[in-house]
């Protein structure tokens, strides 16, 4: 029998599960993904797998959350965008100052107006010494330029110089998006730039773990939207695989469960991930999904991710109180659970003075070559001695701290890791979980309690209690999945604004948890209960229960739907629910190709060489369909296809009136390419 593997490599934990012919789950394993050594964790979780079955693997699939944590974390390797015929407020609307900063964006002349015509000749001068000063410096060039879906030549001219000059990845946005709007092509393009490092290292590992248990078979990685590709395409676009691990989560919620319409979410270690799921398919984001602050270019499951997980870190901010995430730490209980000597540390600290210092470690966390080619000596030494250990920051701040300053500066570029109080510790504490340390979670939450109190003035837990500050914690996480539900719900009625329906969420999760709003247990009724009965009751549609999936399911949802009112279902295997989905999905690919009528009479299509002008509509859109029918059809094939099955669309934009009749303006012309994986055949 044939079996196929699926692999998930998340923030917190890597899972692998073998699936028989018939798609059903035969054998799963969960390790700690090991960021500094991905390949460590993937082997753990293949050497709990059965060996005999592993040698009749066929196809192996990978699904991954590592991307859209680094793109909630705001962390990535350093890259330079190379903008062509930006002005400045495209460059501020764009949002590439705040991912990248100034130094990292060159403004050059070039660029296309919207008929594809140049707006200025390109300077080559400038464009080789732009790319020879930041060549040293950074892991990939992004590319973008002002209407490159109309006319890609300034962006193919530049890649080649930058090819010419260094051996560095580049990335142009025209190969990305299809859709006018130049600033968030340009992101698009800096956030592809900035995984390519991040999907190699994670291809690599996987593909060495593979080879050193001779499993030969295809290795295909879950896109966005749900769709495989080949490690060679997701190298070409890895910003395709951000939203890979939701993606493949609400497949494997939707096959574990039996479910076709349903509410699935998923709880990981970094982000908590909703999505909305009809006659079996995710409602696909064609504009773009959101992901933490950012919405690139991609065509994705429309997915609410959020930086809310199982260790995302506990933390006070300023009027809002008690607020959890974005930010992912390394949960004490873990911490402990990996180097008990520190357990000395909490024990001693639960009982001192509080300040900022306490329960504060630091762990080397990934070795970026880039980021570490732009360390000075401090940066180094503090490197160095994150790869012999945890640090003690408490112990660096008093005897050496110029190491405590430069680890922090090592957090912040991403090749560390804080430890903090998590909602992983305070299920730890109220005994939810017991894989990690239970003693260090109950002493992390003694001095995370002191601190809040007599640093913050927050709370009034009584001394040396940890059960009461846990259960707050997870109350807290609770209200905030209840309202990321509701916000969800109204973003998929298409009535609100993201701003308008946080707010409205925000109201609605308060009033359907009996809390008021400024999130304090509301009191009890008085006597004329009459006048207390509330106008509306919040309810979800009975026809949509909640899936939950990911390892904390279990300790939070029951919670959720109790006070949403809504049905639970939390599948067998829900744990792996995202290895499970990562073999489920076909190869697919899409390409949108651009009709207009910019004067009577001529029709302009839009091609990747360039625009091409006809006097007759229907010759403009066959063209457009021919192009971008074999355009998908390579793509498909190249991305790992052994079939390819082609449909189209296409979506005009026409007026009808008295005087002109019927009006031609745009057309989009739509092909996807679609068929199921290659797979290795197997002798008999």
């Amino acid at each position: 029998m044939a079996y196929a593997l699926g692999i998930d490599t998340g923030g917190t934990f890597t899972d692998a599960v073998l699936l028989n012919a018939a798609r059903e789950v035969v054998a799963a394993s969960k390790s700690l993904t090991t960021r500094f050594d991905l390949a460590l964790g993937i082997a753990a979780s293949l050497d709990g797998l059965p060996a005999d079955l592993l040698a009749q693997v066929e196809l192996v699939s990978l699904s991954t959350t590592l991307t859209t944590n680094s793109v909630v974390e705001g962390k990535g390797s350093p890259v330079c965008a190379l903008l062509l015929g930006y002005d400045a407020q495209q460059i501020k609307t764009s949002g590439l100052v705040d991912l990248l900063g100034h130094d990292a964006i060159e403004s050059l002349p070039g660029g296309h107006d919207a008929g594809g015509v140049a707006l200025a000749a390109l300077d080559e001068a400038a464009c080789r010494a732009a790319i020879a000063r930041h060549a040293p410096r950074v892991s990939a060039f992004a590319i973008s330029a002002t209407f490159a879906v109309r006319n890609p030549a300034h962006e193919t001219q530049l890649r080649a110089w930058v090819q010419e000059l260094c051996d560095v990845p580049v990335t142009c946005g025209h190969e990305l998006a299809s859709s006018l709007g130049a600033p968030r092509r340009a992101l698009t393009a800096a956030l592809n730039a900035r995984m390519i490092s991040h999907v190699k290292t994670l291809i690599d590992s996987v593909q060495r773990t593979l080879a050193q248990r001779q499993i030969d078979a295809p290795l295909m990685i879950v896109k966005g939207d749900g769709s495989l590709i080949n490690v060679a395409s997701a190298l070409q676009r890895p910003v395709s695989t951000v939203l890979s691990g939701p993606a493949a989560s609400v497949l494997g919620a939707c096959a574990l469960s039996g479910l076709d319409n349903a509410i699935v979410a998923d709880m990981g270690g970094t982000t908590t991930d909703i999505a909305v799921v009809r006659g079996g398919l995710p409602a696909l984001s064609f504009d773009g999904a959101m992901v933490g602050n950012w919405r690139p270019m991609i065509e994705a499951v429309k997915v609410y991710a959020i930086g809310l997980g199982g260790d995302s870190e506990v933390r006070l901010q300023g009027g809002e109180g008690l607020t959890i995430g974005p930010r992912r730490v390394l949960p004490l209980s873990l911490l402990v659970h990996q180097h008990p000597q520190f357990l000395a540390v909490l024990q001693r600290q639960q009982s001192e003075i509080p300040h900022a210092s306490q329960m504060r470690f630091a762990q080397a966390l990934s070795a970026d070559a880039a980021h570490l080619g732009r360390l000075n000596d401090s940066e180094l030494r503090a490197w160095e001695r994150l790869c012999q250990g945890p640090v003690d920051l408490e112990a660096a701040n008093m005897h050496d701290r110029d190491l405590a300053r430069a680890v922090a500066r090592l957090e912040r570029k991403g090749l560390a890791i804080y430890t903090g109080f998590t909602p992983s510790d305070a299920a730890h504490v109220l005994g939810m979980s017991d894989h990690w340390s239970a003693e260090a979670a109950v002493c992390a939450a003694r001095i995370w309690a002191r601190q809040m109190r007599h640093m913050y003035g927050l709370g009034k837990w009584p001394l040396g209690d940890a059960v009461a500050p846990a259960r707050d914690v997870v109350a807290k996480v609770t209200d905030t999945i209840c309202q990321k539900l509701i916000e969800a719900g109204l973003n998929d009625a298409g009535q609100m604004t993201e701003a308008n329906a946080g707010k409205v969420a925000t109201l609605l999760t308060a009033m359907a948890l009996g809390r008021n709003t400024s999130g304090s247990v509301a009191s009890a009724r008085p006597a004329d209960a009459d006048l207390q009965q509330p106008v509306f009751a919040l309810q979800f549609s009975p026809d949509l229960p909640l899936v939950g999936v990911g390892a904390p399911a279990g300790s939070y949802y029951p919670a959720v739907a109790r006070g949403l009112g809504v049905q639970l279902v939390v599948p067998p295997h829900a744990h792996v629910a995202n290895a499970v989905g990562a073999v489920l999905g076909q190869v697919a690919q899409r390409v949108h190709m651009t009709v207009t009528q910019p004067v009577r009479g001529i029709f302009k299509v839009f091609t990747p060489a360039g625009p091409v002008d006809f006097r007759v509509l229907d010759e403009a859109l066959a063209h457009a369909r021919a192009l971008a029918a074999d355009e998908a059809r390579a793509r498909a094939l190249a991305a790992g296809a052994a079939a390819v099955a082609l449909s189209f669309g296409q979506l005009d934009n026409r007026v009808e009136n008295e005087i002109d009749g019927d009006v031609f303006f745009e057309s989009t012309v739509s092909v996807t390419a679609s068929g199921p994986p290659l797979r290795k055949r197997l002798r008999s």
